[in-house]
């Protein structure tokens, strides 16, 4: 074992106690952490990334075994975290080494103020008063750059953005400069301007407190930004390690060129992405792979004038939705947000027009009041010619038949009291679709079989699916009334790259079974660029640009656009 290893894991089992037999999470791992060094863990949901994590911090469930032939922390005086109390882990926690987790919103208690939340950890393990203790900590919020410190101090959780929330968290788990800090899928649902900005903040941090960083991610472009080394998890196993270059450079095992090769590249269009299953057996280059995939300029720009031959499906003029900021005593409104403003643009039939922005920007907002989920304020919306904002309720409903909407997250998007099955065939029911109730039922089982999921998942509920198969479920729930126009809202934001590369071939394969026309939105440029014949490019309500998918991304016109392109992570 070397002097310089901060963190020591040798032979790690964790399994967890089950009613039927007992899972094992974590099969017979080693690693280890020098001081000062950052190693990246990447690999799918499941792969057993976050257990590792919590098994080092002691936060595992009491029906978790863990099992270690060594676990030991120290770059001098070393502690075996095999032999720890209740005492001597909560020493440990805070002080030596912190969490920051994957999802703000749940790791923050919603009911407290955020300086409050952050002070009583400070409170916890520094001798200091309460005023003393709230001073520091508005010096922690100006470190993690949340340069308005006073008022997010006094806000709630619910009062800050996403990006905002996950520096809350970086700065509670830097309070007690800890000698290992490990962040948890701490970007995932970020804006990559946001991303970009947590990135460099942690590098920055890790510099200035002589820090170590065990950073976990299923995204291997963002391993690249800030990893030193990289371990590669699959089924609780490590199959591959080695440095950034190593691994992206020189990858050897099939799941680890999966995992690069799936993510969608910036310098060109694919017919269709890579997913793992594309390199298991016999030895495949990745780029080569690509190449064969690979969809000229040329193909692509008459692809999109051939789009553009035909009617409009959908042509938006001077739409806005503004809401209510600020009302007078009177109750007269003194001053709105203005989510949307002044938005002009047309979707030609069999087009995707990609819709990219960070969060805030006005793109769920746009697509729902496209859909009158959202009643826009002015402006004219005309769908196949017809007039929407002059719909009544049953025209409306008629409406609603041929547009659907797939959401972005499949959990809240679906009745946990609902099995699959009934929740796709509800709207069929609504609609008048099929002659009777069996029809109804085989025409539900056949749509989940369609996108890739087994006819007898009908009976199952919500809860007994993964992100990437609720995904699905919701394909195959705004697709059962068999509409013309999809807008898909952040749909492959918050899953695995993988499961992301399967969800957006699905989409391309229906698109083009059942002639769909997309809207496509999503913060994530690359994505957007694969899945898009043109792109609108949104800030603050308003379309900043607009062009040929290629064009946006080879030669953006607006500074805001050159800032999203520039954020996306490149790799190595």
């Amino acid at each position: 074992m070397s002097k310089d290893n901060l963190l020591s894991v040798k032979n790690l089992k964790i399994q967890f106690a089950a009613e039927q037999e007992s899972v094992k999470a974590v099969k017979n791992i080693s690693f280890n952490i020098q001081k000062g060094e950052t190693l990246g863990v990447v690999g799918e949901s499941g792969s057993g990334k976050s257990v590792t994590a919590l098994s080092i911090m002691g936060l595992l469930s009491q029906n978790a075994k863990v099992d270690a032939e060594e676990m030991s922390f120290g770059d001098q005086d070393r502690k075996s975290l095999n032999d720890f109390s209740a005492s001597d882990w909560e020493s440990f926690r805070g002080q030596q080494a912190a969490m920051i987790f994957q999802e703000p919103m749940s790791s923050l208690n919603p009911v407290y103020k955020c300086g409050d939340q952050v002070v009583e950890a400070v409170l916890l393990h520094h001798k200091i008063t309460k005023e003393e203790a709230k001073y520091y900590v508005l010096d922690l919020f100006y470190k993690v750059e949340l340069r308005d410190a006073k008022r997010i101090f006094e806000a709630f959780p619910h009062q800050l953005s996403g990006g905002q929330k996950q520096r809350v968290m970086i700065a509670m788990a830097i309070s007690c400069n800890p000698q290992l800090l490990i962040a948890d899928e701490p970007t995932t649902a970020l804006d990559v301007t946001v991303q970009k900005a947590i990135l460099k903040l942690m590098n920055d941090l890790k510099a200035s407190m002589n820090a170590s960083i065990l950073f976990i991610s299923h995204d291997l472009g963002v391993i690249a930004e800030i990893a030193d080394r990289v371990v590669v998890m699959f089924k609780g196993e490590i199959v591959e390690e080695g440095t950034v270059e190593q691994i992206f450079n020189h990858p050897k095992h099939p799941y680890t060129k999966g995992l690069i090769a799936c993510r969608p590249p910036l310098d060109k269009k694919l017919k269709r992405l890579p997913v793992i299953d594309d390199f298991n057996g016999e030895e495949v280059e990745i780029q080569t792979f690509l190449k064969q995939l690979e969809i000229s300029v040329k193909d692509e720009h008459n692809n999109l004038t051939r789009l553009q031959e035909n009617d409009a499906v959908l042509s938006v003029k001077g739409l806005k939705t503004w809401f209510p900021r600020e009302k007078s005593f009177w109750g007269k409104v003194k001053n709105y947000v203005k989510a949307v403003d002044e938005v002009d643009f047309k979707v030609y039939p069999g087009e995707t027009l990609g819709l990219v922005g960070e969060s805030g920007s006005g793109k769920t907002t746009l697509g729902r009041s496209i859909l009158r989920l959202q009643e826009p304020t002015h402006g004219h919306i005309q769908f196949f010619g017809q007039d929407l904002r002059a719909l009544d309720h049953k025209a409306l409903k008629t409406f609603r038949k041929k547009a659907q909407i797939i959401f972005q997250d499949p959990y809240s998007s679906l009745n946990p009291r609902m099995t699959i099955g009934q929740a796709i065939k509800e709207p069929m029911e609504t609609h008048g679709i099929g002659a009777n109730d069996k029809d109804r039922i085989e025409r539900t089982k056949a749509l989940l079989e369609r996108v890739q999921l087994k006819a007898e998942h009908y009976t199952r509920f919500p809860f007994e699916f993964s992100g990437g198969q609720r995904q699905r479920i919701g394909i195959a729930r705004a697709l059962a009334v068999e509409p013309s126009f999809v807008v898909c809202d952040e749909s492959v934001s918050a899953l695995d790259v993988s499961i992301q590369a399967q969800i957006l071939n699905l989409l391309l394969d229906l698109q083009e079974e059942k002639k769909l026309t997309y809207i496509f939105i999503s913060h994530d440029l690359s994505v957007v660029r694969f899945m898009s014949d043109r792109i609108m490019v949104m800030k603050n309500g308003k379309i900043v640009e607009m062009g040929a998918a290629n064009q946006i991304y080879s030669s953006p016109q607006s500074a805001y656009t050159q800032q999203l392109i520039e954020a996306i992570p490149k790799g190595w």
